[in-house]
């Protein structure tokens, strides 16, 4: 009897995950899908190369797919969206460029543009619709920071001696737009890879103990319990691995419950390289990369993987429970 309830619990515990599916909703675009930013649970921005937009009102039913003149070479690493009409897009490696626009993407604004050889904007992200920050790659030993203070119509470079500085071989990967996230009080955190791979917030920056020393290799996203909230969380977890060897497991994944000061790894760690992380709710995660998807129910410690699919980047609904997920010429929604 002791046997077949243990059976019957541990079914249980599983059927929930085991329900979780991932839904394909458009499919076949020549494009690689990094950006993404959903409003809510109806309205979707996502963005990526070959100047390329996409754009759904009505909960990925259809897409409008948007190729910005003059970019059709460039491409679009991370979106930021307010609303069904208003979105900011950054185009990497030189010039950088920040654009915006107002309405719908029928026509685009350059705000911002940086000719500085080695210039590489990663990731933005925002604390409201008027406040906002971009890293880039280091320029001269430093890393790029970048402000907007008026919902992203102008920005400013932060001043060279107040930015943090890199190792060599260190830098930020453009791979979902998620390395930087923000924090209460106008505070972010960021987080690095390469030859060195470390998380930057408060003070001194700290090591990561996840799989680095190679330009394939670090920490790609991180995740902030209560964000959302922009309660004082102190619960972060990082994920990455190795993008040439997108099915290892090797320190993939990090999880800190003090802000930094330790950090441990999950139990069941995701299963392969994963270039994004996003809470669901307090305690359920969905990660993705390459290789596949996985979800966590107990915030981090064990992932169990839900499809093989790749998917660069996936986000929950700033005003709703939606959660979506883009990669290579394809979104798809979570079930």
């Amino acid at each position: 009897m002791k046997k077949w309830i243990a059976l019957y619990l541990l079914s249980y515990a599983i059927c929930p995950l085991q329900a979780q599916q991932v839904k394909l909703l458009t499919t076949g675009n020549k494009t690689s899908l990094r950006g993404l930013s959903v409003v809510s649970d109806k309205v979707i921005w996502a963005s990526g190369s070959r100047g390329k937009v996409a754009r759904s009102v009505d909960s990925g039913k259809t897409f409008t797919w948007i190729t910005v003149p003059g970019f059709e070479q460039r491409d679009f690493r991370d979106i930021e969206a307010f609303d069904a009409v208003t979105a900011i897009v950054i185009a990497i490696d030189t010039p950088a460029t920040i654009l915006k626009t107002i309405d719908g993407g029928a026509h685009w604004k350059t705000v911002y543009e940086n000719r500085q050889p080695g210039m590489f904007i990663d990731a933005m992200e925002f604390w409201n619709e008027q406040s906002g920050i971009v890293i880039g790659d280091p320029i001269d030993g430093k890393f790029f920071i970048a402000r907007s203070f008026d919902g992203g119509d102008t920005w400013h470079a932060t001043s060279p001696d107040k930015l943090p500085a890199a190792a060599d071989g260190e830098a930020c990967f453009a791979s979902s737009g998620t390395n930087v996230r923000s924090l209460n009080l106008g505070e972010a955190c960021f987080i690095s890879g390469g030859t060195r791979s470390r998380f930057f917030w408060k003070g001194a920056p700290i090591d990561l103990p996840i799989i680095q020393g190679g330009n394939s290799t670090g920490a790609n996203s991180i995740a902030v319990r209560d964000h959302a909230k922009r309660k004082n969380s102190k619960y972060f977890v990082v994920v990455g691995g190795d993008f040439t060897r997108d099915t290892s497991t090797e320190k993939n994944c990090v999880i800190t419950k003090d802000g930094g000061a330790t950090w441990i790894s999950p139990i069941v760690p995701p299963h392969g390289y994963r270039s994004c992380v996003e809470f669901i709710s307090n305690t359920k995660m969905i990660t993705c990369g390459t290789s596949g998807v996985d979800i966590s129910t107990d915030g981090g410690m064990r992932w169990q993987n839900i499809s093989n699919e790749g998917f660069h980047v996936c986000r929950k609904a700033k005003k709703g429970t939606a959660v979506f997920l883009a990669g290579n010429g394809k979104i798809a929604k979570l079930n």
